[in-house]
């Protein structure tokens, strides 16, 4: 298991979506929950009042964000006709990520960086520092931040050597949180991975995409020359993975939502088909990227 965490409070990745509902229309044609990626928002339309001339019956939205669902994304933010959504940021206690780090089940950690400077990252650093020698794994997402970016992707890795006793690696997000819009949100992230394949002075480490990923990266990839084989995480090619976030959702999530229309609330390892169905959604992404053969042929 992987613990994220962030070193400020711009990172995207660190704020959820929030709104009284109480301060929507009645009458709104609700375009915020109709984007939501991650079916976050949810309202629904009640009647009140008593029925009298001083407090008549009218109509009045309830619900909103769901906080554990909404990650983040701010498609919603744009859509609303009333400028009623606000994101909240965030930024993650580093005492209680240290304290997390030191758990049997968690053996990674993930910093979000915003790429802005070294000195809020080496301040995160320092207070985990005791805790990461815990984990088998310290990965960093960082954006393109243009000439700068493998000094600074140095500077960082010169903060963190003398305590890493694992693994390292370099999530390269060219474009966070989305993986789900279409064909065209990959290409930053493609031509982060052309830029750090063509510096030979970047950082030790593994490197994975991340941020634009969807069903186009690995042909973008294959089509940009940064992957040679068919392996995508071979020992011939930059990058070692390539992390779906929120494409990933939105294709497993089309199984998921089948099973509360049909049992309610129940665990989809109840529900062997449906689990199936699940595996080959995501066997369909990691597979390409990792060799691995079809689930059909597994059985």
């Amino acid at each position: 298991m992987a613990v994220s965490v962030n070193d400020d409070c711009r990172d995207l990745h660190f704020r959820k979506a929030e709104f009284d509902p109480e301060d929507c229309p009645p009458d709104c044609s609700k375009p915020c929950e109709k984007v939501c990626p991650a079916d976050a928002i949810s309202l629904e339309s009640i009647m009140v009042g008593e029925h009298t001339q001083s407090d008549p019956l009218h109509d009045k939205l309830k619900g909103g964000v769901l906080t554990e669902r909404c990650y983040g994304c701010g498609r919603c933010l744009p859509v609303c006709p009333y400028d009623r959504i606000r994101a909240v940021s965030y930024v993650r206690d580093p005492t209680t990520t240290s304290e997390l780090l030191k758990r049997n089940d968690v053996d990674a950690i993930e910093i979000h960086t915003t790429g802005k400077g070294t000195d809020t990252f080496n301040t995160l650093w320092n207070s985990l520092s005791e805790s990461i020698n815990n984990v088998k794994l310290v990965a960093v997402s960082m954006p393109d931040v243009g000439e700068s970016t493998v000094d600074f992707m140095n500077a960082l890795y010169a903060i963190m050597e003398p305590h890493i006793q694992g693994y390292n690696l370099w999530q390269l997000d060219g474009r966070p949180m989305s993986g789900d819009i279409g064909r065209g949100a990959t290409r930053e992230t493609v031509s982060f991975a052309v830029h750090m394949a063509s510096v030979s002075e970047r950082p030790p480490g593994f490197y994975q995409l991340g941020g634009g990923i969807n069903s186009y990266t690995i042909d973008c990839l294959k089509k940009a020359g940064t992957a040679t084989s068919e392996t995508i995480g071979s020992h011939q090619t930059l990058i070692g993975g390539i992390a779906y976030g929120g494409y990933a959702r939105k294709v497993i999530g089309r199984t998921l939502r089948k099973i509360p229309a049909q049992f309610g609330c129940v665990r989809i390892e109840d529900h062997p088909e449906h689990l199936l169905e699940a595996l080959q959604e995501a066997l369909s992404l990691v597979g390409p990227v990792k060799g691995y053969p079809a689930l059909s042929s597994l059985s």
